[in-house]
């Protein structure tokens, strides 16, 4: 008997999640990074903005990074990023939860991520226990109940039936899993 089954999955990254807001030019509520920062400097205080355009119209709005901060605050590197637009802090800031909450605007994840799930085949009908490992790229709220029925290519009821059974065993009940 086979106690040791493992399956390594990875959640990958296919592209930043679209912020949800109003435009103020079309009735367009998608918009997406444009990968670009405004800073202004008036004497010693700073404003930073993430730039945004409407998938829509094109339109380029402005999300509120950091609003009248003195210079001397903010970490010489992190200035530096928002200075020559770093990509890495463009898709930091996109996919920050808390700046969404700030600004009022959702993240819409859908399309930006994949499953990978280069592991060896088992049989599911086998009751031997198989751990599945799970590593996320980014911080996609995805439901375990829903990479499961992707990784296995089961209907949600089928993975519902099996937890159920007991043939597939989460740290807490599927539903409370996001």
């Amino acid at each position: 008997m086979n106690t040791g089954r493992k399956a390594l999955w990875a959640v990958r990254e296919s592209g930043l999640p679209a912020v949800v807001k109003p435009c103020m030019d079309c009735s367009g509520t998608r918009h997406h990074p444009s990968g670009r920062f405004r800073v202004n400097a008036n004497g010693k205080l700073l404003d930073v903005w993430l730039l945004l355009c409407c998938a829509a119209c094109g339109r380029t709005s402005k999300v509120p990074v950091h609003e009248r901060v003195h210079v001397q605050s903010l970490e010489h590197a992190r200035r530096l990023a928002y200075e020559t637009n770093d990509p890495a802090m463009v898709r930091e800031l996109t996919m920050s939860a808390p700046l969404a909450a700030k600004n009022r605007y959702r993240l819409d994840w859908a399309g930006t991520w994949k499953l990978e799930t280069d592991t060896p085949v088992y049989p599911l009908d086998d009751l031997t226990p198989l751990r599945v490992l799970i590593s996320f790229e980014l911080p996609a709220p995805v439901r375990v109940e829903r990479l499961l029925t992707l990784g296995f290519g089961l209907s949600r009821a089928e993975v519902r039936r099996m937890v159920a059974d007991g043939r597939i065993r989460l740290p807490m009940a599927p539903g409370l899993l996001t």
